[in-house]
């Protein structure tokens, strides 16, 4: 299965069609035939029902009924079925919009894009849904657990471009986070180490020896009121490893309030309390416009309130 790129039919939930390409020639008599051979996952009664339903298509857009014969060569393009998934109760905002960008504050807690067991229940789909823009594409991605800025392109010609900008690390970022506060440590400082996937523990990642591939400027904006110890540090990635940012501040004695991973792996009834969100936040972007070689900014307006 692949996604649709050469036939513009309405999204439907905020969703595109999928595509599935046809080779030359088979047994199959009916278009039904393949599908029920080649994705058996979905059952034949499903893929009748949906042709039934008008949500399978030929090559140029043409609805597929259940006895559409099979012909062999291009594609043909269905509607998934989404499933019942977990609901955010938190709402994005759309910062900025242009022809060509779109940049959106992502709440904590909504994927960026479809994966796994979310598909509705995402930014990308949310703001297809919200906008009708039919080939909006995020230019980077931001964890599901932190909020901020997400950058996206609007015309299927730019993208290269913009996402280049992030591959290329010509992208300033600069993120917030709540973390305990210590008077030992002196701030600002930059933090280098080797990053990698941890062997021993799903979905951590771990410093190790080696070349330096991670780096992080932190800097202390302010002690928060209260008896809770805790800070506000403004963070400056120049590079991207998986959490990168979670990584560094916790190998300083500075878990993120509110992580879920690190220090400690929590179950996952624990790491989905929508009332103790990751106080991470995507707060800032700047760049030279590949297009047009003005400058950019764009800054978050959601602001972290500590999460205690």
């Amino acid at each position: 299965m692949t996604r649709a790129r050469s036939l513009d039919l309405p999204l439907r939930d905020g969703v595109g069609v999928s595509a599935v390409a046809l080779p030359q020639t088979g047994p199959w008599g009916l278009m039904l035939d393949f599908l029920d051979q080649r994705m058996p996952a979905v059952t034949r009664a499903v893929w009748a029902a949906r042709m039934q339903n008008a949500s399978v298509f030929g090559e140029q857009g043409q609805v597929l009924p259940p006895e559409a014969p099979f012909h062999g060569g291009g594609r043909i393009f269905y509607y998934r079925e989404l499933a019942v998934e977990p609901v955010s109760p938190f709402t994005e905002s759309i910062v900025f919009q242009d022809d060509r960008l779109l940049v959106a504050d992502k709440p904590h807690f909504l994927p960026v894009t479809p994966g796994g067991r979310y598909v509705r229940e995402t930014l990308l789909t949310r703001l297809k849904q919200r906008t009708g823009l039919l080939h909006l594409s995020p230019a980077h991605r931001i964890d599901r657990e932190t909020a901020g800025l997400v950058m996206f392109t609007v015309q299927p010609q730019d993208r290269g471009a913009y996402q280049n900008l992030f591959r290329d690390r010509e992208v300033s970022k600069v993120y917030e986070a709540i973390a305990p506060f210590r008077a030992d440590l002196q701030l600002p400082l930059i933090r280098r180490s080797r990053m990698q996937e941890s062997a021993a523990a799903f979905m951590q990642s771990i410093e190790v020896d080696g070349e330096v591939n991670a780096e992080t400027r932190i800097e202390l904006r302010e002690c928060l009121a209260g008896d809770a110890n805790l800070a506000r540090y403004a963070l400056h990635p120049s590079t991207g490893q998986r959490h990168q940012l979670r990584v560094h501040m916790n190998a300083l004695g500075l878990p993120i309030v509110g992580d879920s991973i690190y220090p400690e792996l929590l179950p996952p009834q624990d790491a989905a309390d929508f009332g103790r969100p990751l106080q991470l936040l995507a707060k800032a972007l700047s760049f030279v416009d590949p297009l047009s070689g003005q400058p950019r900014h764009f800054e978050s307006k959601l602001r972290l309130t500590g999460g205690v």
